[in-house]
């Protein structure tokens, strides 16, 4: 942990779009933050980035980044096939990571690279952000105000329509099983996932089916799970990503109430409970990493405790797993 006053110093490996506004901005907006250096493979996108963002220090090798003494931090902004190399290197170096999620390829590169940073002094988080943004904290809150009374069940549809990139078959990493461990399954799902773990604790066990029905790409396009709680509560949940319209809706059902929410849409929280029906609207911030950012700041300085520290980036990767070794042809 930190003990000083100097600001946490950040390296970014791989300033690609999740950077442009969701998360880079805000390593300097959160107080004791800064973003000091970001790498690139790619020399002109690194100049331009680092211009237009205000980052001092560049690197075309992430070796060089790692190895800089004046970083403390780095977040690995790059496609999850590239997570347990470059994590395992900053562990040895003992430099504070960050992640972007999913964790890794599978649960048992999380477990690895979770291995590696145990005992360490530097510490070990991933961008699961959710946990950390206002608008679900709230939903936390109401569970454990215990306003819906025990929960029974959780639900989660979505639905996306092909996107311009999947019908265009040109190559798209997030496609690759190789290099995002499956589909848009693997890169959407997991944030509701990790979200329904935080709220309503691990699940124990889950099944699923997976199946390609478009035959745009290599991975699956359609997938149906269910699962259980430690506390005996259920889960279940269908992604197709071929659909003709857009849907995102969680149903948690509980013994005197539900609420309901979007994992992604700008929707407002519904409660129902015995005391009738409230609906909240609570915005995200500009960089909706923001609180996420900030949490890690606050565990560095030991000032807090991330939600998404250690070991536990890794429980939804575990999740996904299980549900898609039901995959189908």
């Amino acid at each position: 942990m930190e003990q000083n006053n100097r600001p946490i110093r950040w390296g970014i490996i791989g300033c690609g779009n999740v950077t442009e506004l969701k998360s880079g901005p805000a390593f300097n907006k959160v107080q004791g933050s800064e973003l000091l250096a970001v790498m690139r493979r790619d020399q002109a996108k690194l100049a331009d980035y680092a211009e237009r963002h205000g980052v001092p220090k560049t690197y075309a090798n992430a070796d060089a980044l790692i190895q800089d003494p004046e970083i403390d931090a780095i977040y690995v902004a790059t496609p999850p096939g590239s997570h347990r190399e470059y994590a395992l290197k900053i562990a040895a170096a003992d430099k504070h990571c960050c992640l972007e999620k999913p964790m890794a390829l599978n649960f048992a590169e999380c477990e690895e690279i979770a291995a590696a940073f145990a005992g360490r002094d530097a510490q070990l988080f991933v961008a699961y952000y959710r946990r950390s943004l206002p608008r679900f904290r709230q939903v936390k809150t109401w569970l454990d105000e215990g306003k819906i009374g025990d929960v029974r069940h959780i639900n989660w549809s979505y639905a996306r329509v092909p996107s311009d990139a999947d019908l265009s078959a040109e190559y798209n990493w997030r496609t690759d099983p190789a290099v995002s461990g499956g589909g848009h399954f693997v890169d959407l799902a997991c944030h509701g996932l990790d979200l329904f773990i935080y709220l309503l604790g691990d699940i124990r066990d889950a099944k699923g089916i997976a199946v390609n029905q478009q035959n745009l790409y290599d991975a699956e396009d359609a997938v149906s799970a269910c699962w259980v709680f430690d506390s005996g509560a259920t889960g279940s949940g269908f992604w197709n990503f071929g659909c003709a319209e857009y849907g995102d809706e969680v149903v948690i059902h509980g013994s005197r109430g539900s609420i309901r929410f979007a994992v992604f849409a700008d929707a407002a929280l519904v409660l129902e409970s015995a005391s009738g029906s409230e609906s909240v609207e609570i915005p995200h911030p500009q960089n909706i990493q923001f609180f996420h950012i900030e949490n890690m700041v606050k565990h560095l300085n030991g000032a807090g405790c991330h939600p998404v520290a250690g070991g536990e980036g890794g429980k939804a990767s575990r999740v996904m797993d299980q549900i898609l070794a039901g995959l189908v042809g």
